[in-house]
């Protein structure tokens, strides 16, 4: 019989729950009786739960999220059906608030709503003691930052091997974008920096390359940014890779400096612009130096060895398809590798819902909770981003096709690429589950009907499609040399096709 168990549904396997080593960490005495149990989107309930329940668990603690909250709720409803004397225990984002309202927090035990690095043990402990309060909702209480045992030892040696090692140099966000939870933080909050490089050694030192930073500031303290770059930069090798989220209106010469000095490839940031729109920005309480992030971004494009992801969120109130239109237009033609298009989400708790009926927001009622239709989005606009979306991320963002996009693109970009996805779309009826051979004679098919010279995509469309790796011959293809694969072509990490771009 195990004790306790830590258990969430992760999106992928390659995706490290770096929330349930966090409360492993800080389970005090109860540490040892704490297992965690991870397992991803697609495995069913029924399946999970006969995991679960096999170790015989006194108390299973899970965290739930807007990506697995259904899944989670009928696994919840399944385990209190077969074993109601295990005592479930819900934490996380999605259960912070609005818990009235969800059947998760219903079924569940006891809630423990924002921190849950101190409350959730202690919580566990008066269970486990015999002493179960009565209270159901627990308030998570924010410790000082020293207070809390870091997570980092929790990750296991077939983690370093092979997943994603998440880690955060601080928490909070000082800035209040309605459509964020970490509007609701006052700051952020340091990790004292000693202490965390400390860390940050002995996963490097334990085998670990390829480090996320979940900071939602990582540049807001430069002194801070310089002395992790520094801390990677005594250490690179071939196989380092780093993510970071970066501000993109704060890029001091100082830290310039630090990023020139990384090879290529080494760095990845994501960059959240959101949207271009001032009116937007001002309702939506987003403070933006758009002319310093347009020229940071330019910088970080064309003259450091980054890589550069930058997000746009499609449906914020009062923005139409045509402004943003003119947001992505205005974005590609900086050029960053990849261009995420998002569709909003209305976060329990974020004062993003404060806008729904002044601009007759209508969300989807189940998670992810998307927006479904706007005043200024009809729902058709938004299906038409929604597919947009998709094939934008199979084409543009998948560095499979740089010598076909440009033709895609030569003109009006964000106009050209829905046209293309509402021929492409209209042509096929679906999405998703596009093979490259199939995608690269739909290309082929559009551009050609679309008036662009049949050699001219004929090299363009073969050209990518050989360069991605693949061996087989395409019926518009000829005969002729294979050009050499694109450098990380067939790498682990979809980013490693745009090195070199």
């Amino acid at each position: 019989m195990s004790g306790i168990i830590l258990t969430t549904i992760n999106a992928r396997y390659v995706h490290a729950a770096l929330g349930l080593r966090y409360l492993r960490a800080n389970m005090g005495e109860l540490r040892n009786q704490t297992r965690i149990r991870e397992f991803v989107l697609g495995d069913r309930p029924a399946d999970i739960a006969e995991k679960l329940l096999a170790d015989r668990p006194r108390l299973i603690g899970f965290g739930v999220y807007i990506w697995n909250v259904e899944e989670t709720t009928r696994l919840i409803a399944i385990i209190k059906r077969v074993a109601p004397e295990v005592v479930v225990v819900i934490g996380g984002p999605e259960v912070s608030y609005e818990t009235d309202e969800q059947r998760i927090c219903a079924l569940a035990d006891y809630v423990v709503t924002g921190w849950g690095d101190i409350t959730f043990p202690q919580l566990c402990a008066e269970i486990m003691a015999g002493r179960a309060p009565a209270q159901k909702v627990h308030a998570g209480v924010q410790p000082k930052l020293a207070e809390i045992a870091l997570p980092y030892a929790e990750y296991t040696d077939e983690d370093i091997a092979r997943r994603f090692i998440y880690v955060e140099a601080s928490r909070g966000c000082p800035f209040k974008c309605e459509f964020c939870l970490s509007a609701l933080d006052k700051t952020a909050w340091p990790f004292e920096q000693e202490r965390f490089l400390a860390e940050l050694k002995a996963l490097y030192d334990r085998g670990a390359r390829h480090f996320r930073f979940v900071d939602r500031t990582f540049n807001l303290k430069v002194a801070a940014s310089l002395a992790i770059l520094d801390f990677f930069l005594e250490r690179l090798s071939d196989d380092l890779f780093i993510h970071f989220e970066l501000i993109p209106d704060h890029l001091p010469e100082k830290l310039k400096a630090a990023i020139l000095r990384f090879p290529q490839g080494r760095l990845h940031f994501e960059v959240g612009i959101q949207t271009w729109d001032e009116a937007v920005q001002a309702r939506i309480s987003r403070k933006q130096d758009n002319a310093l992030a347009e020229a940071n971004l330019r910088w970080l494009r064309e003259e450091s060895p980054a890589l550069i992801h930058v997000d746009l969120i499609a449906g914020l109130p009062g923005e139409d398809l045509a402004t943003f239109g003119r947001g992505f237009d205005r974005l590609y033609a900086l050029k960053p590798h990849e261009i995420q298009v998002g569709i909003l989400k209305r976060l329990r708790g974020a004062p993003i819902d404060r806008h729904t009926a002044g601009h007759a927001m209508r969300y989807s009622p189940d998670a992810p909770y998307v927006v479904l239709a706007t005043d200024a989005l009809s729902f058709n606009d938004v299906q038409r981003i929604v597919r947009f979306a998709r094939y934008w991320d199979l084409i543009g963002n998948s560095g499979r096709f740089h010598r076909a996009l440009p033709l895609l693109l030569a003109a009006a970009p964000f106009d050209r690429f829905m046209q293309f996805t509402d021929w492409l779309y209209g042509r096929t009826a679906k999405t998703h589950e596009f093979a490259l051979e199939k995608l690269c004679g739909l290309l082929h098919d559009f551009l050609r009907e679309n008036g662009v010279d049949a050699a001219v995509v004929v090299e363009a469309v073969a050209g990518d499609y050989e360069a991605s790796g693949a061996k087989g011959r395409l019926p518009f293809m000829k005969s002729g040399t294979r050009p050499e694969p694109q450098p990380g072509a067939r790498g682990k990490l979809r980013q490693t096709r745009h090195v070199h771009t």
